[in-house]
């Protein structure tokens, strides 16, 4: 079969297209044919060396979508032929970008009917990760006010979805150019993030103050989340761009009594929780994952490049 690897870390020159043997399954594997492998920033990460994989050569790719193939010893539930998605992978195993992937069962799910599996190959790290820090970690309720930084990238444009199923009033921020797109994807109020006032209209917004807020730009946003937020507020970080996080005005953080977890899709005590529940989200039309791009295995360094370099609604995927 065809597969992306790298055999050194380093740029996206390391990255090209082998071809291996197919798999072999081990207990509790499920062979999968790829229909599309979601591209994410820590695919990047990985193939730079900041994130160790388990082996070199290393073929990256943490989501997949696709349908079984073979199933190995110990699987139940799954049957050949079904469409199915998952996530997890490609850090502590090989990832995606092939032709077939082995995928441990705990990281599988089976797809609803209707539910594209090469779309589907897209959601698992963006939709994984809004879903655990917006439901498990900031227990959003309906009637909550939730500001979401960053509504058009992949985990935001997941997230402002899921606040508007749990029924939250929904604050996000993106370029003008995708105020409509996320209008229509469930948002209650777009505004653009390079305003001078954004703090006053999140506050107007929120009518004074937000419940819960996602933040993958904690080095940019965490003071602005303090001082945006209603005591009691649940802030939860999921990135940076810098090493040193902190508050410039502590004492008016407490008074808030401000909860901030930090934390990463990869914690998730079992990931086919929230991936049955997305399945289903998505089966019933509340969760839309845009496909900005496709590429073919033969393009991956294109790929990995374009999810850091350029501007774009949704998810950029590898279709085999």
């Amino acid at each position: 079969m065809r597969a992306v690897r790298f055999h050194e870390h380093g740029g996206p020159d390391v990255l090209r297209v082998d071809e291996i043997d197919k798999p072999e399954i081990s207990a509790h594997e499920i062979l999968v044919e790829v229909a599309g492998a979601g591209v994410n920033p820590v695919d990047t990460y990985i193939r730079e060396g900041a994130t160790q994989p388990f082996t070199l050569p290393m073929i990256p790719g943490i989501d997949v979508g696709g349908t079984v193939a073979a199933v190995g010893d110990g699987v139940s539930g799954f049957d050949i032929g079904d469409p199915v998605y998952g996530t997890g992978i490609g850090k502590n195993h090989y990832g995606g970008y092939a032709e077939y992937v082995t995928v441990p069962d705990d990281r599988l799910v089976q797809l609803p009917e209707g539910v594209d599996p090469m779309v589907a190959g897209a959601a698992g790290v963006v939709s994984g990760t809004a879903w655990r820090a917006l439901i498990d970690h900031g227990n959003l309720q309906a009637a909550d006010t939730c500001l979401i930084h960053g509504g058009s990238g992949g985990v935001g444009h997941a997230a402002v979805q899921i606040a508007a199923a749990s029924g939250a009033n929904v604050i996000t921020t993106a370029a003008p150019t995708y105020h409509d797109a996320l209008t229509d994807l469930g948002a209650d109020v777009v505004l653009d993030y390079g305003r001078s006032d954004l703090a006053d209209a999140v506050r107007d917004a929120a009518g004074g103050g937000v419940d819960v807020i996602l933040d993958h730009r904690l080095h940019e946003y965490l003071q602005f989340d303090a001082d945006v937020a209603n005591v009691g507020c649940r802030v939860l970080g999921i990135g940076e761009n810098e090493t040193g996080v902190g508050f410039e005005r502590s004492s008016a953080t407490r008074r808030k009594d401000l909860q901030l977890t930090m934390m990463t899709m990869f914690n998730t005590p079992d990931l086919r929780v929230p991936l049955r529940k997305l399945a289903y989200l998505m089966s019933e039309g509340d969760l839309e994952i845009s496909i900005a791009e496709t590429y073919g295995l033969e393009d991956a360094a294109k790929a990995q490049q374009h999810v850091i370099e350029e501007s774009f609604l949704g998810k950029v995927v590898i279709v085999p």
